[in-house]
């Protein structure tokens, strides 16, 4: 299983595509853009195995914000939404405004909904995102992509119920290894990579691994 990748932009994203709905139990096609999930929602033929979602990555988020009210939109007419969030690296950081209005207003339109499963980017901005989840109780239920924040941000973030996804499990095309894009069947390697920081066998690891995957599964498809 893979709970965050961009299929959609891989190189042959069709064959990916199709590859990864024949191997993975779940894949979640995380999009960067309202524009981008119509179109890669058009141009891929249904799957049960996969799912496809609405986003506005905050990477793009001060050239896509006249795509809100479009997500917004979307957001009523789907289970799940990514990928969302903030970005407060110093790269994105001029735009932090313009991300934290368009993330406010995807967490309030998820709990306006009656709540929604969100992959959500949280680079150096982990207390903010936190903050906005905190004011929308109702929101649903946020996976923390790839998250890289401090030891008391995670401790803050599994108390208000946060699950989260890590690479190389996630995030192909971008994430690579061996300067090769990491494919979205590649669970294994994340299991071996795991294994001795959990101590337990990589068998052992794969198994907890695709339990906790089943259960987020269940929380997205209710």
């Amino acid at each position: 299983m893979d709970f965050h990748c961009h299929l959609d932009l891989y190189p042959g994203a069709r064959e990916v595509y199709r590859e990864a709905a024949r191997r993975n139990e779940f894949t979640w096609l995380v999009t960067t853009s309202p524009k981008a999930f119509a179109a890669t929602s058009r141009a891929l033929e249904p799957s049960p195995t996969v799912l496809i979602t609405p986003g506005l990555h905050p990477e793009i988020a001060h050239e896509r914000a006249a795509e809100l009210n479009l997500l917004l939109e979307q957001i009523a007419g789907v289970k799940a939404v990514g990928e969302v969030g903030l970005d407060g690296s110093p790269r994105f950081r001029a735009h932090y405004e313009v991300q934290r209005r368009i993330f406010s207003a995807v967490i309030a339109r998820c709990a306006e909904v009656g709540g929604r499963t969100l992959s959500i980017h949280s680079r150096r901005a982990v207390k903010d995102v936190l903050a906005e989840l905190g004011r929308n109780p109702n929101y649903g239920t946020a996976v923390l992509h790839w998250f890289s924040g401090t030891p008391a941000e995670l401790s803050a973030a599994a108390a208000l119920g946060c699950w989260f996804s890590i690479g190389p499990e996630s995030d192909g095309p971008f994430a690579k290894i061996d300067g090769k894009p990491v494919m979205p069947w590649s669970e294994s390697q994340t299991a071996q990579g795991l294994a001795p920081l959990w101590r337990l066998s990589a068998e052992e690891t794969a198994s907890a691994l695709a339990q906790n995957g089943r259960a987020l599964l269940k929380l997205i498809k209710r």
